[in-house]
C-alpha cells in the first residue's frame, strides 16, 4: 500500500495561539489555570494541558474567585465575560482572531438594525459565543430548508455571518437560499470562511481523487474534522474520522492500494505520525506528501499575556 498525506493539514494559527496561551498562563500564574470549555476540540491536546495543571470547566461558577481563566479558541458570549468580571477572574481571551472578526461583523450589523442570521451548527461553542456577542435576536440556520422557515418579513433588512468551520459547499447553498429570499441581504462571501478551513477542505478534495480510503485524524466533536470526512465522502471515497492510531480498522482498509490521511485543524502532527507508523505496520511501504499552499500566518498571543515576561 501507498500512503498519501494531505497538505496542509493539522494545526492552524488560531489553534497554535490558543494552546500557547494556556502554556504561557501556566508559566505566569502557576497551576491551576482554569480554561472555559476545551481550549480546542482535541482530547490529546486537552489531556496534555490537564497533566500540566490546566483545569477545564464548563461553568464560570466552577472557577474560584480571582483565579486566572483562559477563554477557548471558539470564543465566548458577552454573558460569560460579565460572569467572569463579577468573580474578578483574570481573563485571558484566546478566541481565534478569525472568530473575533465574525463577532465584530455581527455586532456591526446589530448596530445598523439588521435582522440577524447566523449560518452554523446549533450547540457548537463558536456559535454560542457568536450569537451571544450581541444583545439582539439571532436566527440560526444550517440548511436551505432552515432558511425557508425563517420568520423574517420579505421586506426586512437582513444580514448574516457564518461559523468559521463549515463545509464550503454546504455554506454556499445556504447563502444562495438566503439571497433568493432577500436579494439585498448583507454578509460575507463563502470565501470569508476561515482560511485554514478552506485550505484543508480543498486539500482533502485533491487527496480523495487519488486514493481508495481516507482517514481524517481529529476529535469527534471537532466541526472542521467532521467536515473533512464529509468532503472526502462527497467525492465518492469511503472516509472515517479517527482520534488516533488505535482506531484504525485494518479490515476497513483491505483492498485499498492507496490510503489518504489528513488532519483537522486541532489535531497534533504527533498523532498523525503515530497513524503513519500504524499504517506502515499494516503494510504501507511508501509515504508521499501531496503539494499544497504553505501557511505562514501567525497570530500574536492575547494582549493580556504580551505585556508579561515569558
Amino acid at each position: 500500500m501507498e500512503l498519501l498525506l494531505a497538505q496542509p493539514r493539522g494545526f492552524c494559527a488560531g489553534v497554535v495561539r490558543a494552546i500557547e496561551a494556556v502554556e504561557c498562563a501556566l508559566r505566569l500564574y502557576r497551576p491551576p489555570v482554569y480554561v472555559f470549555h476545551e481550549i480546542v476540540h482535541n482530547p490529546h491536546v486537552v489531556a496534555s494541558l490537564r497533566a500540566r495543571g490546566a483545569v477545564f470547566v464548563d461553568a464560570i461558577d466552577d472557577i474560584p474567585h480571582g483565579a486566572p481563566v483562559v477563554f477557548s479558541a471558539h470564543g465566548v458570549s458577552r454573558e460569560v465575560v460579565r460572569q467572569a468580571q463579577a468573580r474578578s477572574l483574570r481573563a485571558i481571551d484566546a478566541t481565534c482572531p478569525l472568530v473575533t472578526k465574525v463577532h465584530l461583523q455581527l455586532q456591526r450589523y446589530a448596530r445598523l438594525g439588521f435582522a440577524l442570521v447566523m449560518i452554523g451548527h446549533a450547540g457548537h461553542e463558536e456559535v454560542q459565543g457568536t450569537v451571544g456577542s450581541v444583545d439582539a435576536p439571532v436566527h440560526l440556520v444550517s440548511t436551505p430548508a432552515d432558511v425557508a422557515r425563517l420568520p423574517i418579513a420579505p421586506q426586512a433588512r437582513v444580514a448574516y455571518v457564518t461559523q468559521t468551520t463549515l463545509s464550503l459547499d454546504d455554506t454556499r447553498e445556504v447563502i444562495e437560499a438566503l439571497q433568493r429570499r432577500w436579494p439585498d441581504i448583507r454578509g460575507p462571501d463563502v470565501d470569508d470562511i476561515c482560511y485554514a478551513t478552506q485550505n484543508r477542505q480543498r486539500a482533502v478534495r485533491l487527496l480523495a481523487q487519488q486514493v481508495g480510503r481516507v482517514l481524517v485524524v481529529g476529535a469527534r466533536n471537532s466541526s472542521n474534522s467532521n467536515r473533512l470526512r464529509e468532503v472526502a465522502e462527497s467525492c465518492g471515497v469511503p472516509a472515517r474520522l479517527i482520534e488516533d492510531e488505535t482506531e484504525i480498522d485494518a479490515a476497513w482498509l483491505a483492498g485499498a492500494r492507496r490510503i489518504g490521511v489528513t488532519a483537522g485543524a486541532s489535531a497534533p502532527e504527533a498523532i498523525v505520525a503515530r497513524v503513519q507508523a500504524r499504517l506502515r505496520a499494516l503494510g504501507v511501504q511508501r509515504v508521499r506528501e501531496l503539494r499544497g499552499p504553505p501557511e505562514y500566518l501567525v497570530f500574536k498571543l492575547p494582549h493580556e499575556l504580551r505585556a508579561q515576561p515569558a
